[in-house]
C-alpha cells in the first residue's frame, strides 16, 4: 500500500512561491498499475522525485506499507531507493558500453547480492521482459529504443521493489511499441504484485492502466477508471 497524504512541494522564485505539488493525496493499492496525466510544468517531475525520495517535500508524507518517509534521514532514504524503489525514465538511462545483463545485474550489485544469484535473476527477468535470448549480452548501445526500454524495465524489477515510478516511458518510442510496453507494464504489476504509476502526457497510454489521475496547477484530481481494476493476488 502506498499512502500520499496532504504532499506539498514549494519553491521561491524572486518574491513568488511557487507549488508543483499542492496538497496532494491518494492511495494505491499494491499491485495497482497507475497513472498521472497533466501537461508539462503541471508538477508531475515533481510528484515523481518526492514519491522516489529523490526530493524531500516542504510538508505532507509519503508512507509505504506503514513505513513513513517524512523525517527519514538520509542513509535510510537511500535504502528506501535502493531496495523499494524502481525507476523507469524515457530516456532509458542504461549504461551503453555494457550487455542488457550487466545493466540489470548492477542494482543487485550495490544491493551486496552474490554475483551467482544476479546472473541467474539478470537472465531471468530479461526472459520475463520478452528481450531476445540472442541479445541478453549484447551492449545496450546496439538494441532498439522497445529493446533498451525492457532491459531498463527488467533492471528497475531486480531488486523486487515495491513500486515502481515511471516517467515518460513510452516518450522516445513509436505508437506500436508503446503500446507493447504499457501492456507488458501491466503485466508486470499483476504478475510481480508490485505497484507501478507511469507518469504521462500521453492520454491513450493513461487510458489503458487501472486507475488514472490528472495533475494540475499541482492539483491531483482522479478521473473514472477506464477499464476494471483487477484485483492482485496475494
Amino acid at each position: 500500500m502506498i499512502e500520499v497524504k496532504n504532499l506539498v512541494r514549494t519553491f521561491n522564485s524572486g518574491d513568488r512561491t511557487i507549488k508543483p505539488v499542492n496538497d496532494v493525496s491518494f492511495e494505491l493499492e499494491q499491485g495497482t498499475l497507475a497513472s498521472i496525466v497533466g501537461k508539462s510544468g503541471s508538477g508531475k517531475s515533481t510528484l515523481l522525485s518526492l514519491l522516489g525520495a529523490l526530493d524531500k517535500p516542504t510538508s505532507g508524507d509519503v508512507v509505504v506499507n506503514g513505513v513513513s518517509l517524512a523525517g527519514m534521514p538520509d542513509a535510510k532514504l537511500t535504502e528506501y531507493r535502493r531496495r523499494d524503489i524502481g525507476f523507469v525514465f524515457q530516456q532509458f538511462n542504461l549504461i551503453p558500453n555494457l550487455s542488457a545483463v550487466d545493466n540489470v545485474m548492477l542494482p543487485m550489485e550495490f544491493a551486496g547480492i552474490r554475483k551467482a544469484v544476479r546472473l541467474q535473476r539478470a537472465k531471468d527477468l530479461l526472459v520475463q521482459v520478452q528481450l531476445d535470448p540472442e541479445k541478453h549480452d549484447r551492449r545496450t548501445n546496439r538494441l532498439s529504443g522497445g529493446e533498451q526500454q525492457r532491459v531498463a524495465i527488467a533492471r528497475a524489477l531486480a531488486n523486487e521493489p515495491q513500486l515502481i515510478l515511471a516517467d515518460e516511458p513510452t516518450g522516445n518510442l513509436d505508437e506500436q511499441t508503446g503500446d507493447h510496453i504499457i501492456e507488458l507494464l501491466s503485466s508486470l504489476s499483476r504478475n510481480h504484485n508490485t505497484t507501478i504509476l507511469v507518469v504521462t502526457h500521453d492520454r491513450a497510454l493513461a487510458n489503458k492502466t487501472d486507475r488514472r489521475f490528472r495533475l494540475q496547477q499541482g492539483k491531483l484530481t482522479e478521473e473514472p477508471a477506464s477499464r476494471p481494476v483487477v484485483a492482485a493476488s496475494a
